[in-house]
């Protein structure tokens, strides 16, 4: 089994909105209500510098964004949920692989799809509490170049690691982590359970979302 091709671009397609956070239209101080809605819009400068400066390769710039994103990103703790029962269930060793892949495997989405996103913004319009250290930030995808309606982008942030981290995106009401989980646990299901084998599958995804472009 392999993963689905649906499901994979949709997963890309979020991976890239999740990219797009420094892109987060800014909002005065005063109107970020808790730390994370504060944590989103305090990344608005960082990202746009980067993709805006002209001085910097295409390489450098992709680089430079890559750093920025994993360094909000929880990129373990999205990995290790994905694994479903299998973290468990697979060797140590084997658990730690596939988080190094997962984490390349993201990065080349964020790599190969991160310029698609530099004239679109997303708006803040609020968030809500899911525990004291666990938000949903709602946000609109906005496209000023096109007539289209604004989609609907949800951000999970935790901050009970000492900082904000985001550790989930749901775009159109999908979150992310939880179709990963099902595909990734279906394909061990169908390959005994074997880690190695999904790691193989996502290196090569990653290989092929990794293509330079231009």
């Amino acid at each position: 089994m392999r993963l689905s091709m649906p499901l994979m671009r949709r997963a890309v397609l979020t991976l890239a909105v999740l990219a797009a956070v420094p892109l987060l239209a800014p909002r005065p101080a005063a109107a970020a209500q808790n730390a994370a809605e504060s944590f989103v819009d305090e990344n608005i400068h960082k990202g746009l510098d980067i993709l805006r400066d002209r001085k910097l390769s295409v390489t450098q710039r992709r680089d430079q964004f890559q750093t920025l994103l994993l360094g909000l990103v929880d990129v373990r703790r999205i990995g290790l949920f994905t694994l479903g029962q299998y973290r468990r269930s697979a060797p140590p060793d084997d658990v730690e692989a596939f988080i190094g892949a997962f984490r390349n495997y993201a990065s080349a989405a964020y790599q190969s799809y991160f310029a698609r996103y530099t004239s679109q913004t997303l708006k803040v319009t609020g968030s809500t509490e899911r525990t004291p250290t666990d938000f949903i930030v709602q946000t609109l995808l906005i496209d000023d170049n096109s007539n289209q309606q604004p989609a609907e982008v949800d951000f999970r942030v935790r901050t009970d690691t000492g900082k904000p981290v985001l550790v989930d995106v749901a775009y159109q009401g999908i979150w992310l982590s939880l179709e990963e989980r099902d595909q990734f646990v279906a394909f061990l299901g169908q390959n005994n359970g074997n880690v190695r084998t999904l790691i193989a599958h996502l290196s090569e995804l990653a290989v092929n979302l990794g293509k330079p472009t231009n």
